[in-house]
């Protein structure tokens, strides 16, 4: 690959003459609940094991850093553009070619139109705005976005896919060849592998959250195909199950995720339930204290409807908690025999498999062992290498095929 001269961000003079492969990252989602989750972990990650390359981060400065320091080789060009925006058609693609980027990542999959003035690799972490269009998305507008996300998806050099379910979604709703296509699984955050929960963990979540009680945990976004309201259904059938056998009476359902006021259908089903003052609802909560939730749960129960890979199974898991969750989309594929699948529509379903891991010991010693040692199988370092190795395939046939059009052209 020839050299590249330098590059200027505002005064500050960065990288020399190279032949490294240079890449950009759209880091502009890494404030967004799972897609940020991605960006912070891959740029972490390979800030630790490549320090050849080098890297672009487009968007804001202030949330990486979170990341923590960054080698020399990394640099952030601030820009805040979104990508529906009619300016940043211009202005983004204006910015790679200004830093001779010889690839971009785009770290979700999107389906605004714009010209990319490098070969671009995307991650598909689900496809859910197709399978579950939002509410009052008229006709013409889906068709659109579903036009726009197959031409993004059919240009790009490589697709990431977050699980064979996905990968398999992408071939049959969008035709896409399959060996276009590379499952490169996620992993979760190493903050959730710091160990049980100590005595003062469970007296803060006890002091501020005044949680010092048997509780069922569900942990993510709060949207139609995450299932919550069965689940406040299943809580409840299964509170009237457990009465009869004289067990588990101060059980309660704790509910982390967006806050409760933007979703009153659930408030409602908990009314409807009769299970007002046995269900809890808490807003965001922090990965510090999450993590205490996991390790404190008797059961996590994430009966989602359809997931493109589902790190909370995972999360629960790396602290040993016994898990109940769908058989369908990715889930069966990413827990494997580790957890107990139902389906997610039928609400005795989820109950009874609730019933059978809160009072079945030797299958909830059996769950504990089995889950971490999933949550073991999922490692950012092994997916963010690949990923690294990509990024080089894909300049490198980017400077053959370039290589090739010169010859071409010459007399």
């Amino acid at each position: 690959m020839a050299p590249r001269p330098a590059v200027r961000v505002g005064s500050r003079r960065t990288w020399l003459y190279t032949c490294a492969v240079r890449i950009a990252i759209d880091t502009r989602r890494i404030r967004d609940f799972g897609v940020g989750t991605y960006i912070r972990n891959v740029v972490r990650v390979l800030g630790r094991i490549d320090r050849q390359n080098e890297y672009l981060l487009v968007g804001p400065a202030e949330p990486l850093r979170e990341i923590g320091d960054l080698p020399p080789n990394f640099l952030n060009a601030p820009y805040s553009l979104a990508d529906t925006s009619a300016r940043n058609y211009f202005q983004f693609q204006s910015m790679l070619r200004k830093f001779h980027c010889d690839v971009l990542h785009v770290p979700h999959l999107f389906s605004s139109p714009q010209y990319i003035p490098c070969r671009y690799v995307v991650t598909v972490h689900d496809l859910l705005d197709h399978f579950y269009p939002p509410p009052g998305e008229s006709a013409t507008r889906r068709s659109l976005r579903f036009y726009f996300t197959r031409r993004v998806l059919r240009r790009a050099e490589r697709i990431f896919a977050v699980s064979n379910s996905t990968r398999n979604d992408l071939g049959q709703l969008f035709h896409i060849p399959l060996g276009k296509v590379e499952v490169i699984y996620n992993a979760i955050d190493e903050r959730f592998r710091r160990g049980h929960a100590t005595e003062a963990d469970r007296q803060l979540i006890a002091g501020r959250y005044l949680v010092n009680f048997p509780f069922l945990l569900y942990a993510g976004n709060i949207r139609p195909h995450k299932n919550v309201i069965r689940i406040i259904e299943a809580f409840s059938a299964l509170k009237t199950e457990l009465e009869k056998e004289g067990r588990f009476p101060d059980l309660k359902l704790i509910i982390i995720g967006d806050e409760l006021s933007k979703h009153p259908d659930l408030r409602r089903a908990v009314v409807r339930s009769g299970v007002t003052n046995d269900v809890r609802f808490f807003g965001f909560v922090p990965i510090d204290v999450l993590r205490i939730f996991y390790d404190t749960a008797q059961v996590f129960v994430f009966p989602s409807l359809y997931e493109g890979f589902g790190l909370p199974p995972l999360e629960a898991m790396a602290h040993s908690t016994p898990v109940v969750t769908s058989n369908t989309s990715s889930l069966p594929e990413v827990v494997g025999k580790a957890a107990v699948l139902v389906n997610p529509e039928n609400v005795f379903d989820i109950m009874h498999a609730l019933h059978r891991v809160l009072l079945d010991q030797t299958l909830r010693e059996r769950l504990k062992r089995a889950g971490y040692e999933q949550s073991l199988a999922y490692s950012w370092e092994s997916s963010v290498e690949r990923i690294r190795q990509v990024y080089e395939e894909v300049a490198h046939r980017g400077s053959v095929a370039a290589g090739q059009r010169l010859v071409k052209s010459s007399p």
